[in-house]
């Protein structure tokens, strides 16, 4: 169940989805770069303002699944306007600042992103512009990003499935919200 909080700037409403810490794994595969699994922490908070501040860490997983090395970071602020167009403002450890356009999907929690202009540091990798799907599944985040360098055409070179992480004031609220259960616990089910 999605709760807009009490103290969300109105314009947001039509992003409350994304609120919330997000952790899951994916894969990342781009011509030239490492094919590899990661895991990725997503947390998408508010402070009353008209945006949501976005912050993302992902690093390479080993074949068991332990952290092995830092992958990327980002962070950025995203926005919508009451025609539900999206824009964002990112920056990733890499030396990249991204703007993206995009829109909320009709009737559903989708949200599709472009570039609109991409700066980088001497020091970045190639990079001319990329794409990125996002949308709430079953209550699960999931995302797909693609990329292009003046070297490669745009293709998908990342994605991931995150899951909501709660927290134990969060299960207390939850639990405190289904009331009384059958002493047998069993009644709860038919």
């Amino acid at each position: 169940m999605i709760e807009i909080p009490s103290d969300l700037h109105p314009d947001l409403v039509p992003l409350v989805f994304l609120l919330g810490n997000w952790t899951g794994a994916g894969v990342t595969d781009f011509p030239g770069e490492e094919k590899a699994n990661f895991g990725q922490e997503v947390t998408f908070s508010h402070d009353g303002r008209d945006f949501l501040e976005y912050v993302s860490h992902s690093w390479i997983l080993d074949a068991e699944g332990n952290k092995v090395r830092p992958l990327e970071t980002e962070s950025g602020y995203w926005r919508i306007d009451k025609d539900r167009k999206v824009e964002v403002v990112m920056v990733r450890d890499q030396g990249v600042v991204e703007i993206w356009y995009g829109e909320l999907a009709d009737q559903k929690p989708q949200i599709d992103l472009v570039t609109d202009a991409v700066a980088r540091t001497a020091a970045s990798g190639p990079y001319s512009g990329g794409k990125r799907l996002y949308g709430y599944v079953k209550s699960d985040l999931m995302w797909v990003g693609e990329k292009a360098t003046p070297d490669v055409e745009l293709r998908p070179y990342m994605s991931a499935h995150l899951k909501k992480v709660v927290t134990p004031e969060e299960v207390e609220q939850m639990a405190k919200s289904l009331g009384d259960l059958p002493d047998d616990g069993i009644a709860f089910f038919k």
